[in-house]
């Protein structure tokens, strides 16, 4: 199996990725003239008050086909608050030492977000009004989405050259706080994005950015971006496939995996998200497993936590543990980057024996291959473990990891989805509440 065929066998998270890894640039959105924001305008929007963005916001607007109202709702909402995320990035990345942001791929990121910026604005604040002007915002949106696509892969070659610049204590405050934003921002765009191409006849969904597979409840479960109905053991299987393949096509074996628990259990949440996470868990504890040559299966137990409306996933392995001169570091993004070590990170290799410093760490061959697969640089880079606590964390979840070194590493996984009641009867009410970018 190459690279190409094994495309197919992707979470659908990822089967929209370009397949080169070459591909470390991001292509500037062309604004029509006749705007720029200056910098007392940007410094202006940034400091605007922000609360954070909740599932309850993105489910706010009711479950669709939404009605023309609803959805120029949710289109007038996106539009109010996509410029002050817009400006805050614009401002973070402007703090950074001149020497960071003349780096070629930091300096594209900056540009990007102008050009973002300046898009954004050319719809007056109280617009769209009409469904043609939210056709031209939606459009709009798709073709933002899209060029930001390669934000962090870009941002992490950029950070990864200026590493003799910046301490890693700074740079990873920056990425981490950076990282965080980018979600909401992203998510609140994708969102409209979503309700759009489920409410309407849309002339352009053939290149949208989203994809519905089945892999959950099909798309009559979700809203927007949110499945309501999410299967994690579904997820996980998907998952667990992929990174199999890989794992097969690197060392020539593939570790066994068994979920138990209560692998029927559902909640609503956000599958791009929870297989961003799992991917990479399984990555970790599958090289794992293969590299301590353990032929024990990777355990994955779920649970339902009614009390936040989510679940807890535990991912076991028995591939050795983490060791801990490396375990204080594994939620650094320096970890690997900055340092050109390859990140060890939830890796639970063996131990001090089984790692030969003259030899090429077979983390960083591993996470190669993935990224090559898919389509993405920043595998290698030491991004895959604190990026996937960012995501869990983001909605009140969290991600703890736990070595017993010798032995394996336990990885707790809880989100938070929203209660059952909260899917009936969405108003609009509450418009004018503000959301953080952290």
């Amino acid at each position: 199996m190459n690279l190409v065929s094994s495309r197919s066998l992707l979470p659908r998270s990822l089967r929209l990725l370009p397949i080169s890894r070459r591909h470390l640039s991001t292509t500037p959105i062309a604004a029509p003239d006749g705007y720029t924001a200056s910098t007392d305008e940007i410094a202006r929007l940034a400091a605007n008050p922000l609360k954070p963005l909740t599932l309850r916001d993105l489910i706010r607007f009711g479950r669709p086909p939404l009605s023309p109202q609803a959805l120029l709702a949710s289109a007038r909402f996106t539009r109010e608050f996509l410029p002050i995320r817009l400006c805050r990035r614009i401002v973070a990345l402007r703090n950074l030492p001149f020497i960071i942001v003349s780096n070629q791929h930091v300096s594209a990121i900056y540009d990007n977000y102008q050009q973002s910026l300046r898009t954004v604005q050319l719809f007056p604040t109280s617009h769209p009004n009409t469904m043609a002007e939210e056709v031209a915002f939606t459009e709009m949106l798709i073709d933002i989405v899209k060029a930001h696509s390669n934000t962090i892969p870009v941002l992490a070659r950029g950070f990864l050259e200026c590493r003799r610049y910046i301490s890693s204590a700074e740079a990873t405050k920056f990425l981490d706080h950076h990282l965080r934003a980018r979600i909401g921002t992203r998510l609140m765009a994708e969102q409209h994005i979503a309700l759009h191409l489920a409410s309407t006849q849309s002339p352009f969904s053939n290149s949208n950015p989203l994809d519905y597979d089945g892999t959950s409840g099909g798309p009559d479960t979700y809203i927007g971006t949110i499945d309501t109905s999410l299967q994690p053991a579904h997820i996980i299987e998907s998952c667990a496939s992929f990174v199999g393949d890989i794992c097969e096509l690197r060392y020539g074996v593939r570790p066994q995996l068994k979920i138990d628990g209560d692998p029927e259990v559902r909640f609503p949440y956000i599958p791009v998200h929870l297989e961003y996470i799992i991917t990479e868990l399984l990555k970790n504890a599958f090289r794992a497993t293969v590299e301590a040559g353990s032929t024990v299966p990777v355990v994955v137990t779920i649970a339902a936590a009614p009390e936040s409306a989510g679940i807890t996933i535990r991912i076991r392995d028995q591939g050795g543990g983490i060791a801990p001169e490396d375990l204080g570091q594994i939620w650094s993004y320096s970890f690997s980057t900055f340092d050109h070590e390859r990140s060890m990170a939830g890796s639970k290799s063996g131990g001090a024996s089984q790692r030969n410093p003259a030899d090429e760490d077979v983390l960083g061959r591993f996470n190669e291959v993935v990224g090559a697969a898919e389509g993405s640089s920043i595998a290698g880079l030491g991004y895959g473990l604190p990026l996937s606590r960012a995501y869990a964390e983001y909605f009140g979840g969290s991600l703890h990891v736990q070595s017993a070194f010798g032995w394996g590493t336990d990885v707790y996984l809880k989100l938070k989805g929203v209660g059952i009641g909260d899917f009936g009867g969405i108003g609009m009410g509450g418009l004018s509440g503000h959301h953080d970018d952290v």
